[in-house]
């Protein structure tokens, strides 16, 4: 079989792909443009695709046989197209919790501990100059007995909220889609979360319900001091209106996804004022050395499953 892995760069080349080469012929592309998706997959008979969008355009008159997306979203395939020619599709799930988590408490350390803050004043040499032996002049908190809510308690909000157990926090949810009913931890309406958490995490899908989800007016809301993380997809905060509240309000935001990724130049964020209140990082929170390898390791399953099946 011939297998073509279209955006090899978006696994890291510190990643060992030699894993496939028993299924056959392995084609790899470090990136490939929409114009070159069709040429490319069209004598295939699997191909590995992370964010390439495969629809009809792509797959009409091809060999493919099976997709494989190395991620969980499905969104960059026309899976009603794939289902009528006959073509499968199998994304992988479930990889990247504990990764995702530990950014979120990175991020929580960053800002409660303001590291940005004495790291530079170690590095500026002033420590040094100090007539005492400590330095003390930003507050710091503990994160020990914080009020936090959780935006979206699925795998990833439950493993976030059941380590911070460890640090007696209390947990409240708000669920996007109404459906969970989780009795682990209390269930309150959105904006009595914005109002009452010390640190908000979301951890959502983009979909009509949690677009835009936190505008000007939720965010409004906030309590001064307020940590606010998004882990989940970018577009569930306003970026325009976030942007003018972190310039306008005391809170803090750490934000991993943007609503277009790469960022672009002319996205708000990037023109914040107070860029110690912003935290960027680029969609780094799915991709630790485990959570990868364990992505490859369920991607070969995929495709052993479809063969065993032929």
């Amino acid at each position: 079989m011939k297998i073509v892995i279209l955006d090899r760069k978006t696994l890291g080349f510190d990643m060992d792909l030699s894993i496939f080469d028993k299924f056959g012929e392995l084609v790899s592309y470090d990136v490939t443009e929409p114009l070159d998706t069709k040429n490319r997959v069209k004598d295939a008979d699997i191909i590995l695709t992370n964010k390439v969008y495969v629809g009809k355009n792509e797959l009409e008159n091809s060999k493919v046989k099976l997709v494989c997306i190395t991620a969980t979203g499905t969104n960059n395939v026309d899976l009603e197209y794939a289902k009528s020619s006959n073509i499968e599709v199998k994304n992988v799930a479930g990889y990247s919790t504990n990764s995702v988590v530990q950014l979120g408490f990175s991020m929580i350390f960053y800002f409660i501990q303001k590291l940005n803050y004495y790291k530079k004043y170690v590095d500026e040499q002033n420590w040094q100059k100090s007539d005492i032996f400590t330095h003390i002049d930003e507050p710091f908190f503990e994160l020990d007995k914080k009020r936090v809510g959780i935006i979206g308690l699925g795998d990833i909000g439950s493993n976030l909220a059941k380590k911070l157990a460890a640090f007696s926090c209390e947990i409240v949810y708000y669920s996007t889609s109404g459906k969970n009913q989780n009795s682990q931890y209390k269930s309150v309406g959105l904006e009595e979360l914005l109002k009452t958490c010390d640190i908000i995490s979301i951890h959502a899908p983009l979909n009509d319900k949690t677009k835009d989800l936190l505008g000007y007016k939720e965010l409004k809301l906030l309590q001064d001091g307020t940590i606010l993380l998004n882990l989940g997809r970018g577009g569930i905060i306003n970026e325009s209106d976030l942007a003018k509240i972190l310039d306008e309000k005391e809170i803090y935001c750490g934000l991993d996804v943007v609503s277009k990724e790469p960022i672009e130049q002319s996205n708000p964020l990037l023109k914040v004022k107070n860029k110690d209140r912003l935290f960027l990082t680029p969609h780094i929170a799915w991709a630790s050395i485990e959570a990868r390898k364990t992505l490859i390791e369920k991607v070969e399953k995929n495709i052993e499953e479809f063969i065993s099946k032929r």
